[in-house]
């Protein structure tokens, strides 16, 4: 499993390269549905203050799930709309997860440090890799959107901007 996580950094980090050589491309402001919606995986991982954190936890609610890494420029750009999306859905229900992949507190301390607005939602540790197979996860960034009945309903391989009216419209529907 590691041979195949080491592979897929090194595929994303080539083609983010030659993205970033070429001019960043807009984020996208869709969400994929999935038809029919499927049970989300189990999820249970240490916060950044170790605590165990699980989906299961949030039951009841709508729950994005966003997979990332700091060395991926999309997941990078994505950060701070993740983060203006939970400020303006806390309210209503809806609690965003990040899920750091393959990387040590200290590295994600110190690019958390460099965003703006600082992601105040949870950040959980995916130190060995494990949960992305369960989820499905090809590439990073990837997020799901879970509906109050931990159903997957959406989906999104690679960035967004997570504060469009499109994507929020989405989210808040669910979350009525």
């Amino acid at each position: 499993m590691q041979i195949r996580y080491l592979s897929l950094v090194l595929l994303l980090w080539i083609f983010s390269g030659a993205a970033v050589a070429q001019g960043l491309p807009p984020l996208s402001h869709s969400l994929t549905p999935m038809d029919p919606p499927i049970p989300a995986p189990p999820l249970s991982l240490p916060n950044l203050d170790e605590d165990k954190v699980a989906l299961s936890d949030f039951g009841g609610k709508v729950v994005v799930v966003n997979f990332w890494a700091t060395w991926c420029p999309p997941c990078r750009r994505e950060m701070g709309s993740l983060e203006r999306l939970h400020q303006a859905t806390a309210a209503s229900g809806v609690e965003v997860l990040g899920v750091n992949v393959g990387e040590d507190s200290d590295t994600i301390f110190s690019f958390l440090g460099t965003i703006d607005p600082s992601p105040t939602f949870p950040m959980l540790l995916d130190a060995e890799a494990e949960t992305v197979d369960r989820w499905g996860v090809r590439g990073l960034p990837t997020t799901y959107v879970i509906d109050r009945e931990g159903k997957v309903r959406y989906r999104a391989v690679g960035g967004r901007e997570f504060d469009h009216p499109q994507i929020l419209e989405a989210i808040r529907a669910l979350a009525k």
